[in-house]
């Protein structure tokens, strides 16, 4: 009995160090080196491509107005607005990737300033940037700020706005989240490269690769950890769930090379999409590869779906 008992102690013990140890890893607002070495993002910056510095120089040249927003639960959240003098209320509101930042959008943006006249809202999501937060909500609790800064540039611009949203990796998962909530109607499409189904499903995938271990117990207690400090649990965090709920139109794009963020999901996700949908797949794209891979069908593919949906 009393070893029994030792026993039972030295596993929970290690349980919770592991859970403390893998929310330090994932989700807590931290550089994340491990992103560097992963065989996965073969690019530097992480989950970035060519399309990075393209995004930079094209950033650089504009004059972005800083704005902010504060979240429910009290953050302050940065973004960077740019209006388009051809925009007549059209806006794309862009997410960026896991431990990116807005500005990472560039080569995105561009898409819908130059050859579509929007006006472009990139935000930094908590945890990220320049927005405070000290934790990865994994797109979970960024699907609530987006919903903020939709409201926010409907009161900019007026109650006949459209707007788009565009997000790559962590952030076409975040819009994806957003899509299952009550949006207004003048969110008209989504566009969404290279999202992973669940919280839950990406970090069991990531353990797998990266540590050799099993999704049980271990997700189980950074989940119970995360829940803890960070106010969600990985079950929850399903874009799989959302899309279910979701009406408005969807794009879906994908790399079949993705090694990081499953090809598999991509499929997932479009079964379950019961609004109109249409998915890209380029065949040798890597994770956020696609533009890199077939720049002129991204944009084109792009420019087509949101031509459908928005005036």
């Amino acid at each position: 009995m009393v070893w029994f008992f030792i026993s039972a102690v030295i596993v929970i013990g290690v349980l919770i160090y592991a859970g403390f140890f893998f929310y330090g890893i994932a989700i807590k607002r931290a550089p994340k080196e491990f992103l560097s070495n992963n065989r996965d993002l073969k690019v530097d910056p992480p989950v970035a491509g060519a399309s990075w510095g393209e995004g930079k120089d094209w950033v650089s040249r504009q004059s972005f107005e800083n704005v902010e927003i504060t979240s429910e639960d009290g953050l302050q959240l940065r973004g960077y607005l740019l209006f388009s003098d051809r925009a007549e209320g059209r806006t794309a509101i862009l997410a960026h990737g896991y431990s990116g930042k807005g500005k990472d959008m560039g080569a995105y943006a561009k898409i819908y300033y130059e050859r579509l006249g929007f006006n472009i809202l990139i935000p930094d999501a908590r945890g990220h940037g320049e927005s405070t937060g000290n934790y990865i909500g994994f797109g979970w609790h960024e699907r609530k700020d987006y919903l903020q800064w939709i409201e926010y540039i409907i009161e900019k611009t007026g109650p006949s706005a459209q707007v788009v949203l565009h997000g790559v990796s962590m952030g076409g998962a975040t819009v994806l989240m957003t899509s299952g909530e009550n949006l207004p109607l003048q969110v008209k499409a989504i566009v969404s490269d290279c999202a992973y189904s669940s919280v839950k499903a990406q970090l069991a995938y990531q353990l797998r690769r990266m540590y050799r271990l099993p999704s049980f117990p271990f997700i189980q207690s950074a989940s119970l950890i995360t829940r803890l400090k960070a106010g969600y649990g990985f079950s929850e965090a399903s874009a799989l769930k959302q899309v279910r709920k979701a009406k408005v139109p969807i794009l879906f794009i994908h790399g079949a090379a993705d090694n990081f963020v499953p090809y598999s999901m991509m499929n997932e996700l479009y079964e379950a999409c019961q609004s109109p949908k249409e998915k890209f797949v380029v065949t040798q794209a890597g994770h956020g590869l696609a533009y890199d891979m077939d720049k002129t069908g991204y944009i084109n593919v792009v420019t087509a779906f949101v031509n459908q949906y928005v005036n």
